[in-house]
This record gives structure tokens, sequence and C-alpha cells, in this order.
């Protein structure tokens, strides 16, 4: 299993580094704008996924820093959230690098962000639902994309293979 998890930690951080450089392509008015998704925005959409990565990343190793809201805004302008968000694409494939399948098999405690809620869950499922959650919201960010025109952007999983495949990008 832990082959599957590399796996998925290296395809986040590829298609996140595709989405960004899509996102850069908008203008600030764009990047900013309503568009009715979940949260919002490019901007709030971006925002969101690194503050789930980072209550998620804290549940899993005990380290770093949670927020206590899920919309928070870590970054107002894109070149800094960019810039966070490869820090802690980084810290994701370290961490899953890092792991072997005894601890694979083991399970993780944590509080829901929105509740004191105390919950114990196996770290496979979680993990599972940590990279669904960052491709359910590249999908928002995606159609965000499209609104304004901007529909080049391939973040398959299949498009990923293919590509690491035929080596270094």
């Amino acid at each position: 299993m832990k082959a599957h998890f590399a796996e998925f930690a290296r395809y986040n951080q590829w298609s996140n580094r595709r989405l960004y450089d899509a996102a850069g392509k908008l203008g600030d008015a764009d990047y900013r704008a309503d568009r009715g998704a979940f949260f919002k925005s490019m901007r709030g959409t971006l925002n969101h996924m690194l503050v789930a990565d980072r209550v998620w990343m804290q549940r899993f190793t005990g380290q770093g820093t949670a927020p206590d809201r899920l919309d928070t805004i870590l970054h107002d302008d894109l070149a800094s959230l960019r810039a966070e968000r490869e820090i802690e694409d980084r810290r994701i494939v370290d961490y899953v690098d890092g792991l072997d399948e005894a601890r694979l098999a083991g399970s993780i405690r944590y509080r829901r962000v929105s509740t004191p809620d105390e919950f114990v869950q196996a770290l496979m499922p979680a993990l599972s639902h940590f990279f669904n959650h960052q491709a359910h919201h590249r999908g928002q960010a995606h159609t965000i994309l499209c609104g304004f025109g901007h529909r080049d952007l391939v973040l398959d999983l299949l498009f990923y293979q293919r590509e690491s495949a035929a080596g270094p990008c």
C-alpha cells in the first residue's frame, strides 16, 4: 500500500503545480471573483485546499499549525500561496515516503475543526480521504478556470502516470 500512497503524494504535487500554473494566467479580479464554487473563488478554493492539507498533516504528524476555520485565507495573493503550497506538497511527499507498512496499518486520533469531538480512524482510509479531498477541490478549481475560458488544463491521474513513466518533466 505504501507505493499506492507514494504515487498519490507525487500526483498531488504534480497536479497542484499544474493548477497553480493555470491559476497564474488569471487576472487579479478573476482570481478573486465569486464563481459560485463552495469556497466561492479561485482564491478561496486554493486557500481551502492548503488549509485542509495543514489540518490533516497536523493530524497525521502532530506537527505544524492547523487553522481553526476551513475558509481561512492563509495568503491573499497567489504568489505567496503558491510558495506555501509547494512547501506543503514537499512535506506531504516526505511524510508518505517515511511511512512503513506497520504505520500504514495503524490509526490516528484527532479532533474536528468545527467541534471538540474526538475521533480515532485507521490511517489508510484517512490518507485516501486526504488525497480524494484534494482531487475534489481541484475539480472545482478546474471548473472556475473553464468558466474563464481556460480549458487546456489536464489533471487526469492517467496523464500523470504516462508522463511520470516517460521520465522527469
